[in-house]
């Protein structure tokens, strides 16, 4: 027979192992980092949920990705000819702009630190295993230390602050052992702030503030969605201006060329002296330069744009020409509201001054809270901890046999020197959010005078620009009329068709700075929100 002492563990050891790794395996697949993931998710966007309304805009484009796509993936969504139209360059932007996705991402960080702020005020599960297997002297030991149960610390009115907790010594049972029993363990306390601050009246501020940074995050998330909805919108236009501009640059070199074509035949049967001929062609050099320069800028604004996309500047992409066109057709529309009326609209709708404004309660809230801690600290503080009987009945929790207690804690006002300087930073602090706060309102009046003047602006360049137009049109055929007959001048020639050139850009560029003048008085008024697909509409003034 095989010396005792030398045998290897016993059959209840080697039972007790296998089933502490059973556990720990079952637990571990249960807790895979896409469980986490998708539990964090579904965490955070409820939050977002609950505290969305419809006055920040659609609840659209602000759920995170996981994975970065690639230029190649991006390029799979684009229509199949390139061509881009103004929606769904838009919509390309939301979904892939890269400083678009950052603030997608900051408003889940913000988010997701609620929640752990939250988790430290709601029941928290835990469990523990410690085992070891000891073989001396031929005999075999077990030991194990377990425990698992519940802890929840959660806050009532007026700062009280109530922990309780039960722990259950489960792995004792599994194993059969008689010399050991299945246990718990209860414990509860409470501390209830009486006078001054106390430390539940700080962990409530702490949760409060919390919940509030959530808000502020989404109302800061909607407008800077307002924001990048019309700088692409006005970038978008700005690259078919530019393309419109070499389009006017060739149309205007090609007329050049032409009229000098005809002066040197003039000049070689003697109609002409030879100088005209010479200034038409410095002329035309000029425009053709003038040609190679708007041809330049263009391919340099569409990079910038295919960037703000999130595109390679490779990418064979261009803008829809019809866009410029529907907008030209649908010209400019008078406005049917008054400048007093687009200010109280504006203290009333935008997003960032509701923030100042609840950051001004904020730092009074926090100004009352450090007054409290100049006085007295007094708090009535509650204790119990109460264990099971023995024998395997661990709900049989023994009330009467129980450890309890109640007592007050005082903190008397003799050193309160960190307390003198946190209110007199408070102090200070809700003078300089009060300042803030009016400023932002001057601010917010100012923007909303200079987009209302700016827009009247733009509607009477437009009327001038067209005048302009049709003055450089009349100017040019003039002119030809004129050299044809005799009584004209090359160089009053050659000087309507600069005209006329400059006068076509100008009214494209009153057309489009009217554009972009609505859109952000929309934006400082706080009447323009964002569509599922990108795009934007106004709200009711």
């Amino acid at each position: 027979m095989a010396d005792p002492r030398t045998r290897g563990p016993s059959y209840a050891a080697l039972c007790m192992w296998g089933m502490c790794a059973g556990a720990l395996a079952v637990l571990a697949a249960g807790c895979s980092p896409e469980h986490h993931k998708a539990n964090a998710d579904k965490e955070v966007y409820g939050i977002l949920k609950s505290k969305w309304k419809q006055d920040f805009g659609q609840m659209t484009n602000y759920q995170v990705s996981d994975t970065t796509p690639s230029s190649e993936e991006i390029m799979k969504a684009l229509p199949p000819s390139g061509v881009l139209n103004l929606a769904e360059a838009v919509g390309v932007a939301t979904q892939y702009g890269r400083d678009y996705q950052s603030q997608k991402e900051a408003l889940y960080l913000s988010t997701l630190d609620l929640t752990l702020t939250r988790y430290q005020y709601a029941p928290q599960w835990f469990g523990t295993i410690d085992a070891a297997y000891n073989s001396s002297g031929g005999t075999d030991d077990v030991s194990v230390e377990t425990a698992a149960g519940v802890d929840q610390a959660f806050l009532l009115g007026n700062g009280i602050l109530v922990g309780a907790g039960l722990a259950v010594d489960w792995v004792r049972f599994l194993t059969g052992d008689p010399r050991t029993s299945l246990g718990s363990v209860f414990t509860a306390s409470v501390a209830a702030p009486l006078l001054g601050a106390g430390a539940g009246r700080t962990a409530r501020e702490n949760l409060t503030q919390a919940e509030r940074n959530v808000l502020y995050r989404i109302r800061s998330f909607n407008r800077y969605r307002q924001t990048f909805v019309v700088s692409i919108i006005t970038d978008y236009y700005r690259v078919l201006q530019q393309r419109n501009s070499v389009d006017i640059q060739e149309a205007s070199y090609k007329r050049l060329a032409a009229s000098t074509n005809q002066l040197r035949m003039e000049v070689r049967v003697g109609q002409r002296p030879a100088y005209d001929v010479d200034e038409a062609e410095q002329r035309l050099l000029s425009a053709e330069q003038a040609l190679v320069q708007a041809r330049q800028r263009y391919a340099q604004t569409l990079d910038s744009y295919k960037i703000r996309l999130a595109l390679p500047t490779d990418a064979n992409v261009a803008l829809d020409p019809n866009e410029l066109r529907a907008l030209e057709d649908a010209g400019i529309t008078p406005q049917n509201y008054s400048e007093e009326d687009a200010i109280r609209i504006a203290l009333d709708r935008r997003l960032d001054l509701a923030n100042t404004r609840d950051g001004l309660d904020d730092t009074e809230r926090k100004l009352i809270l450090a007054a409290k801690g100049l006085g007295v600290q007094l708090d009535l503080t509650a204790s119990a901890n109460v264990d099971s009987t023995p024998d395997t009945q661990f709900t049989r929790l023994r009330f009467h046999e129980g450890a309890y207690s109640l007592g007050l804690a005082a903190d008397l006002p003799f050193n309160r020197k960190a307390q003198r300087n946190a209110y007199r930073e408070a102090l200070i602090a809700v003078q300089q959010q009060q300042r803030g706060y009016d400023e932002q309102i001057d601010q917010i009046k100012l923007n909303v005078r200079n987009a209302y003047r700016t827009l009247a602006e733009t509607t009477e360049s437009y009327r001038i620009a067209k005048l302009g137009l049709k003055l450089a049109q009349r100017r040019v055929e003039v002119e030809k009329l004129s050299l044809q007959y005799g009584r004209g001048t090359v160089r009053l020639l050659l000087d309507s068709e600069d005209a006329l050139v400059q006068a076509q850009n100008d009214v494209l560029g009153a057309l489009v700075d009217h554009l972009i003048a609505k859109l952000s008085f929309f934006r400082d008024v706080g009447v323009l929100q964002v569509r599922p697909d990108g795009m934007w509409e106004q709200r009711t003034l």
